[in-house]
């Protein structure tokens, strides 16, 4: 890094959304630092493809954090280090809590300490819990369902009080189901395990599963299967930059949610993926989960609005299209 020059630091900057985001400040001119533990993430695409400077590490750790602060200029943190599976939250809760809340607030007060006072945070649709109203809005109530939710739902609550409190702006992102990869087919949804309808029927696909499970089949939609709201990782990586140029051009703290707009049953989906493939993808029909709402679809207007985010590839075919792509790239 040149001296003087500013950097964006990125936490989780080796993992799916993360990545993403770097390969966009990127392209945009943006210098960039990556922090990552790589529990998750993927030393051999930073290396190959993202090509800044990584820095192996923890969010919790103060030491490490404050060195990092000191030797790099840096004017704002993008922050994707969490863990994400919500099954493993609700039997393994301190894991989530620990990372997802603790971890971030050394992070913040490292930052406070350094005077850094800009940060996008990745939150999650799942602090709302099951919805009310369909779209959600930013002003849905926020009731989560289990650790994941609630650990990110903190979160927003530190920051919204360190706002008040120290002046420190952020920008809260609330994602729907992130899809998709790379259009150029650099990056793409490298899961470990993978719990993302999107892939693991693409997997099938390729023949590395037997077959793809549904679970339940009599809900109040259209085909009886669950509505989920797609949202290609490219789309949110361009929204990441949005939020960051608009902190930095002086914008007050504020939080977005991250959607297509519409909704794709699991069964559109499958039937989608086996278009794309060319290729006979094999049902297996199951109850359902509990805890599935029927329908979980977000209302993007406000990003639309006040950052001027469209997203680019809102189709579910290119979405399937740009991931197929990527799987049989990585896994060939």
């Amino acid at each position: 890094m040149s001296p003087g020059k500013t950097s964006i630091l990125v936490t989780g900057g080796a993992g799916y959304i993360g990545s993403h985001t770097v390969l966009a400040l990127k392209r945009v001119g943006y210098d960039v630092v990556i922090l990552d533990n790589l529990v998750y993430g993927h030393r051999d695409l930073v290396e190959k493809v993202l090509q800044v400077e990584l820095v192996v590490g923890d969010t919790g750790d103060r030491p490490l954090l404050d060195n990092l602060f000191k030797t790099h200029n840096i004017a704002a943190v993008m922050h994707f280090s969490a863990y994400a599976y919500v099954g493993e939250s609700v039997t393994d809760p301190a894991k989530y809590y620990r990372n997802n809340v603790l971890g971030t607030l050394t992070l913040l007060e490292a930052m406070l300490a350094a005077s850094i006072d800009k940060f996008v945070f990745s939150s999650t649709c799942a602090t709302y819990g099951v919805p009310k109203i369909i779209p959600i809005t930013e002003d849905h109530p926020q009731d989560p369902i289990n650790p994941y939710g609630a650990s990110k739902l903190m979160v927003e609550r530190i920051l919204s009080d360190f706002s008040v409190a120290y002046g420190f702006k952020s920008v809260r992102f609330r994602y729907f189901n992130a899809a998709g990869a790379d259009p150029n087919g650099q990056l793409g949804e490298d899961h470990n395990p993978e719990t993302h309808l999107i892939p693991l029927v693409l997997f099938t696909a390729l023949g590395k599963r037997e077959s793809i499970s549904i679970f339940g089949t009599d809900y109040p939609t259209s085909d009886g299967t669950c509505i989920r709201d797609y949202i290609h990782v490219s789309d949110l990586a361009d929204a990441h930059i949005l939020g960051l140029e608009y902190l930095l051009k002086g914008g007050d703290s504020e939080v977005f949610n991250l959607g297509n707009g519409n909704g794709f049953s699991v069964k559109e989906v499958i039937e989608t993926a086996s278009v794309v493939t060319g290729r006979d993808i094999k049902i297996l029909e199951c109850d359902r989960r509990p805890g599935d709402p029927p329908v979980l679809i977000g209302s993007s207007d406000k990003a639309r609005k006040i950052l001027g985010w469209h997203p680019q590839y809102s189709s579910l075919k290119e979405i399937v299209a740009h991931s197929w792509q990527w799987h049989q790239h990585r896994h060939q």
